[in-house]
């Protein structure tokens, strides 16, 4: 009898409005009671449930910072998504051996300059490992689990990177033109993500 295989994780692009590095002090003095540095931040562009002088937040870090980050549309409707379509299908569940597409440009690119690459990885895993103590801000209840981000400014830098092509795939690359399908997806959010002025967050949803 063959072994049962899951399928790997679905992985979306998400547009957020403020970058999680300036939320994760708020969100740690929020967890002592002190709830005024994140409201500050957040304004009333927040969706958070009521939070209570004095007493810890109900629900955890990592929630309360997706909560945060999100650009939520008017009402606290769910975000526009940056793609519905193909490009999201096909990076949502890219086929290597965990879904993840973000990782396989990585593991199967030579980037000349080192911007491409670094800017991936901060979107791959920045937040991967982010903990404050007690508070982990990349996994949350109900299977919440960032990876990582990029600022508004960061968006059109890495378009412009992919897009001049100071990169070259490995020859060890095992899907032939993965690489190239993967780039051509990643810049369909890129490029929505441009003209929306918004900064991507990518999660992992199990």
């Amino acid at each position: 009898m063959s072994r049962y295989l899951p399928p790997p994780a679905f992985h979306t692009f998400d547009p957020i409005w403020k970058s999680p590095g300036e939320l994760l002090e708020g969100i740690s003095s929020s967890f002592e009671g002190k709830h005024r540095n994140l409201m500050e931040i957040v304004g009333e562009n927040s969706i958070l449930p009521e939070l209570q002088e004095g007493k810890a937040p109900d629900i955890d870090a990592a929630t309360i910072l997706l909560i945060c980050i999100l650009e939520w549309q008017e009402g606290g409707r769910a975000p526009r998504p940056l793609d519905s379509g193909h490009s999201r299908e096909r990076l949502g569940r890219f086929p290597s051996d965990d879904g993840n597409a973000v990782e396989y440009i990585l593991d199967f690119t030579k980037d000349e300059s080192g911007v491409m690459h670094s800017l991936l990885r901060k979107l791959g895993s920045g937040l991967i490992g982010s903990v404050s103590g007690e508070l982990d801000f990349s996994r949350g209840a109900g299977g919440v689990e960032l990876l990582g981000w990029l600022d508004v400014g960061e968006v059109p830098k890495l378009r412009k990177e992919i897009e001049k092509g100071g990169w070259s795939v490995l020859s060890n690359e095992p899907h032939d033109g993965g690489v190239q399908d993967a780039l051509r997806h990643l810049l369909v959010f890129l490029r929505a993500a441009g003209r929306r002025k918004c900064g991507v967050l990518m999660r992992r949803h199990s």
